[in-house]
């Protein structure tokens, strides 16, 4: 029974789902997306977006997190889901930080400096039209570059949120650098949703000239888990909440509490309003954008996990502690 993944190295969403499917042992076939293979992904594709898994009985599934979600209750071993409900809610907390906030970062890096824009647009140009040829390859690299240049308003990164941005990415960084110093993965000795969410980004910053050479003279533990996520496997068990506070706090008080929730309540909130753009007040500096609806959806479903995993012993105080809760709460 073997499963088809279309999607792209380039995809932090698509290597997202395929470690996964590694992790578990999924059998699958992964299809990078191209032109030869197009008819057959918009048969099952819904939007025209990657990753796309079929299933063997033709069905389309797409959204990383709805994926991983799904086969974890249909495939539930290895579980990378902790059985204490604290842990379990920061796992998708994390993972959802990463989806969203940590892919400012990728972006960004991947798309405002020219060595990444023209590595990158290589690279995808060669995926899409390498069988076309030389000149195919160079139209649709300049093609990709440009609009994709376009699209850095879509993750608010402008001469003014720069600074945060890079700033977020080299503490979240030295954070986990610090926190993967004793154990193989976010939470213990097997990779947990927090896991496949922010390692699926910063892969994929890995791998760009800029934030790959900020890694590589920074970060040894987090290059180390980069390169076993590639195929993860288990190697023990779940760490208690004890064991991983004291490294894992700081990532949630200083990045999640302190920028990720501000920034999707108010995006949310634009989006409630019918809003254009919106600013508030992070890091001390003013971040401006515009609203995007995805985000808004996402915040709901994190809001809803928390509903639902509230009344979990310390889950309150730890979330209130961290600057997450009043988020949380709506």
């Amino acid at each position: 029974m073997t499963y088809r993944i279309y999607g792209s190295e380039l995809s932090p969403y698509s290597v997202k789902v395929r470690s996964f499917f590694r992790y578990k042992n999924l059998d699958h076939e992964w299809i990078p997306r191209s032109p030869a293979v197009q008819s057959e992904f918009q048969k099952y594709a819904k939007l025209p977006l990657v990753p796309l898994v079929v299933t063997p009985e033709g069905e389309g599934i797409q959204d990383s997190t709805p994926i991983l979600e799904r086969f974890e209750a249909s495939h539930p071993e290895p579980s990378v889901t902790p059985a204490d409900p604290v842990l379990a809610f920061l796992s998708a907390l994390l993972e959802e930080y990463g989806d969203e906030w940590g892919n400012k970062w990728m972006f960004h890096y991947r798309w405002r400096y020219q060595p990444d824009v023209w590595s990158t647009a290589e690279r995808i140009a060669q995926q899409m039209m390498g069988a076309q040829g030389t000149l195919a390859v160079a139209q649709a690299r300049a093609a990709v570059a440009e609009r994709m240049m376009g699209r850095l308003g879509f993750v608010g990164s402008n001469d003014k949120t720069e600074p945060l941005i890079e700033a977020s990415f080299a503490r979240a960084l030295a954070l986990i650098e610090a926190h993967l110093a004793s154990r193989p993965y976010l939470l213990g000795g097997r990779p947990a949703m927090a896991d496949f969410g922010l390692w699926a980004q910063l892969y994929e910053a890995a791998t760009d000239p800029t934030p790959g050479a900020i890694m590589r003279a920074s970060a040894p533990n987090v290059m180390a888990w980069i390169q076993r996520m590639l195929l993860p496997r288990l190697e023990g068990n779940f760490e208690t909440l004890a064991g991983l506070a004291p490294t894992l706090m700081p990532l949630l008080r200083e990045e999640v509490g302190a920028l990720f929730l501000p920034w999707s309540a108010a995006n949310a909130a634009a989006i409630a309003h019918g809003d254009k753009s919106f600013t508030l007040s992070l890091g001390g500096a003013a971040w401006t954008q515009e609203p995007q609806k995805y985000h808004a959806r996402s915040l709901a479903e994190i809001r809803r996990k928390y509903e639902v995993a509230k009344q979990a012993a310390g889950l309150e105080q730890l979330l209130a502690e961290s600057g997450c809760l009043k988020v949380l709460v709506g």
